[in-house]
């Protein structure tokens, strides 16, 4: 034990420090995410009563695994479980978990790809590692994807249900499988992070805790697997987010990129992000999020908005879109070209979107014709986009940015 005094402050800060590292440990040993959860919560509870007359361990991580799986093996013991857990016994009664003998971070790494899991539908993916992974209640869960709690939790139990039925493994997967199950774990992360820099509904654009929630993953990610598009992902969200205090003005109206005061981004965020962005593209300079990184680094690095390189942006989105040509990044290839060339270009490109329904049901394509039908001077289709948009808008301060510029037009 350590001469550190065990003050309730002091456990709580090694509770958020390392309870999600025990937690998947636990789930490793038990296979079980119930009944690693309830011995994380028996092991904190011996801690509180332990710890102040004993000193905090020389590792408390370690410490609590230890004590957490002994808590499991008699639960199991005491619900008369033996046979059916034999080899988790065995195990006990054979062998003490040293601390350096615990692989707490490869089993951070399994409990994120175990959560992002293809056998489970995106939305339980998203739920479960919020829950598991980044140690949210169900009821902060709910209100970061704006749902209903009992909705959240029956999504949480039927996919630790899904997990334990289909035999989905507690695992890295293998190298060679690597490259098929990691996007799938960064697409997790950047909707965790979108949900939070962009509301998909509501009175706010963003939500700090989520977004920083979806920064510290990705992070953690970079350090247990260092990957090219891990780092790039790293770094789109370090930029986006280095502009959160200059998106909404004092009175909570949205401020758009260009209207933006540059004072306000935070320099560290940037700076870490172009950090980030340089490790990424000396392994995957042309992967989709380090493409994405790329063009924010364009607008961070921009002293106004007039000295943005829309250039570079137009060729990056032209490569983003290759490689992706879903119809949103379509669309701000079109703003791009149009900031580049002219608006009636980017009109003809956006024309072409039009035949898509993702679009057409999409406010930002209906905002955006608006904006570049206003700067080519057509003020009566302007308007007629800006009321589209307005229609399938659901966020209550971009709802009351498209009226205050369709009164412009008025105006």
């Amino acid at each position: 034990m350590s001469a550190i005094p065990a003050s309730p402050p002091r456990i709580e800060q090694i509770y958020r420090d390392h309870s999600r590292r025990v937690l998947a440990t636990l789930i490793r040993l038990f296979n079980d995410f119930s009944l690693a959860e309830e011995c994380l919560q028996e092991a904190f509870i011996a801690a509180l009563r332990q710890w102040p007359q004993e000193g905090i361990p020389d590792n408390p991580a370690a410490w609590l695994i230890s004590t957490g799986h002994r808590r499991g093996i008699d639960q199991i013991r005491r619900n008369q479980t033996v046979r059916r857990h034999a080899h988790l016994v065995e195990y006990d009664d054979s062998s003490t978990m040293a601390a350096d003998e615990t692989p707490i971070d490869d089993d951070l790494l399994r409990l994120l790809f175990t959560c992002c899991h293809p056998a489970l539908v995106m939305e339980a993916r998203v739920a479960l590692t919020l829950r598991e992974m980044c140690g949210l209640t169900t009821e902060q869960v709910a209100r970061a994807l704006l749902q209903k709690p009992a909705t959240v939790a029956q999504r949480i139990v039927r996919a630790k249900r899904k997990i334990h039925d289909a035999g989905i493994p507690y695992k890295v997967p293998d190298h060679h499988e690597l490259p098929q199950r990691l996007p799938d774990v960064l697409k997790v992360i950047y909707l965790v992070f979108n949900e939070g820099y962009s509301r998909s509904e509501g009175q706010h654009i963003l939500d700090v805790s989520l977004v920083e929630v979806a920064i510290q993953l990705a992070e953690s990610l970079a350090r247990l697997l260092p990957h090219g598009e891990v780092f790039g992902l790293a770094a789109l969200m370090h930029l986006q987010h280095s502009r959160r205090d200059a998106r909404q003005d004092q009175d909570g109206e949205l401020v758009t990129l260009e209207q933006q005061d540059r004072r306000l981004w935070h320099q560290k965020d940037i700076r870490l992000g172009l950090d980030w962005l340089a490790r990424a593209l000396q392994l995957t300079p042309v992967a989709p999020y380090t493409l994405q990184a790329s063009i924010a680094a364009e607008h961070a690095t921009a002293s106004n908005a007039a000295d943005t390189n829309w250039k570079r942006i137009a060729l990056l989105y032209d490569a983003l879109h290759r490689q992706q040509p879903s119809a949103v990044i379509a669309l701000n290839r079109a703003v791009a070209v149009a900031m580049r060339d002219s608006p009636q270009e980017g009109l003809r490109l956006l024309d072409q979107l039009s035949a898509t329904r993702e679009v057409l049901n999409y406010h930002l394509f209906h905002a955006a014709r608006a904006d570049l039908l206003r700067r080519a001077g057509d003020l009566e289709s302007a308007r007629m986009a800006y009321q589209q948009a307005l229609a399938l808008v659901v966020q209550e301060p971009e709802r009351r940015f498209l009226t205050r510029q369709l009164r412009l037009l008025d105006e």
